[in-house]
């Protein structure tokens, strides 16, 4: 047997010391409050389930990244990779007799095979809302104030939400009459970022001069409100036009919230699954090179499993919101408060006095410890120093 394979943990996963884990367990607490707070019912899903389910509408894109097995059965599991399939599989199948909309919410580890980063594990954590039964713009904006509002619940104070809407792109590559495939390439390279590809992908196509520079341009509108007058230059079918109008709907609402200041249109912006339909949008934080939240509109997802029911939602990573906040100073601060209270230490024969003050205390709502032997009061208070304790009351 290697002992050293022993001590070591499969590719991908990570361990969370105790202050970690504390740290991330009050973050998941001030994030299962706050969506409580706002009607959403907890909903938990197993961890397995059969392939063809997790890759219902996205065959292609996800399969390869799952974890995947076989049951006693001989049927194709895997683990979950995201929150959002699994819980449309239950509203459609276990839900279908309750009133709309169904408002849900999830704390949930996931698995996705790919390549690790800063911030993401091929195990992952992430907190998430799906609203069902709502096609408006208010609820994509009640989504979108959700998760501004959870951010600066656990402390999060600079970050920005960047809207788009997949239909005006879509709209644009479609009035141009491109093929699927061609189609498909654009999308990769604006989820990707990579402007060279995109700039390759449009090239090689017959399209005339000035609706190569159109569609190149898409990754550069960014910005307020006159952005989306910009757009509508582009915008010739009604498709795109009705994107746009979403769009100044879903801003118009995020203004009554007052929370407009925390939104920036991005029209190039593409999620990296293919089921969403309208509103999508991601946030970002400085210094992270990557979105710690993202979600959107996703229509016909239930349709999929037989249930017609328009949907929207997001996920926000747990360990990303971590890294947020650490480098933002403001883990220290949720370190801070999740202190214990007291570490009661004893000299020889005050065992049982060392108790009954536990017990006192704990009564109290305080978060105690006990010794679990005697101790001189300095091998106590150096106790207390390792663990960050607030106070060390000491009976001799």
């Amino acid at each position: 047997m290697n002992k050293g394979l022993l001590l070591e943990i499969p590719y991908g996963t990570r361990d969370f010391l105790p202050k970690d884990a504390k740290v991330k367990r009050e973050i998941e607490s001030k994030l299962a409050k706050n969506f409580s707070l706002w009607g959403y019912d907890e909903i938990v899903t197993p961890t397995i389930e059969y392939v063809d389910t997790l890759t219902i509408n996205n065959r292609s894109g996800i399969e390869t990244h799952l974890f995947k097995f076989f049951d006693k059965n001989n049927k194709t599991v895997a683990l979950r990779h995201e929150m959002t399939t699994p819980i449309a599989r239950v509203a459609a199948s276990r839900m279908s007799d309750d009133i709309l909309p169904y408002k849900l919410s999830y704390i949930s580890n996931v698995y996705r095979y790919e390549q690790t980063q800063e911030g993401r594990q091929c195990e992952f954590y992430q907190a998430g809302v799906e609203l069902m039964g709502v096609a408006e713009a208010l609820g994509d904006a009640e989504i979108i104030a959700l998760a501004i509002d959870s951010l600066q619940k656990v402390g999060l104070k600079n970050f920005e939400v960047c809207i788009g809407q997949v239909d005006f792109i879509n709209g644009i590559m479609q009035q141009m009459g491109l093929s699927k495939e061609k189609q498909y390439q654009i999308r990769q390279a604006l989820e990707q970022r990579n402007l060279v590809d995109l700039a390759r992908a449009v090239e090689d196509t017959k399209l005339p001069k000035q609706a190569k520079e159109a569609l190149k341009s898409i990754p550069m509108l960014q910005g307020k409100e006159e952005v989306l007058e910009v757009a509508n230059n582009l915008a010739l079918n009604e498709q795109s036009r009705k994107a746009l109008d979403n769009l100044h709907d879903i801003y118009t609402l995020l203004k009554a919230y007052n929370l407009a200041d925390f939104v920036k249109f991005d029209l190039g912006v593409i999620r990296d699954f293919d089921y969403y339909t309208g509103m999508i949008f991601e946030i970002y934080a400085p210094m992270i090179g990557y979105p710690i939240c993202g979600g959107g509109r996703y229509d016909k997802m239930l349709s999929d499993f037989g249930t017609d029911c328009p949907a929207t939602g997001f996920a926000m990573g747990i360990e990303r919101l971590m890294l947020a906040l650490a480098k933002q100073n403001d883990l220290e601060e949720n370190i801070k408060e999740n202190q214990k209270d007291v570490y009661v230490a004893y000299a020889d024969n005050k065992l049982t006095e060392a108790i009954a003050m536990v017990n006192e205390l704990r009564a109290e709502g305080k978060v105690v410890e006990l010794a679990m032997t005697n101790q001189t009061k300095q091998q106590a208070q150096l106790y207390v120093n390792n663990k960050s304790f607030k106070e060390l009351i000491y009976l001799e």
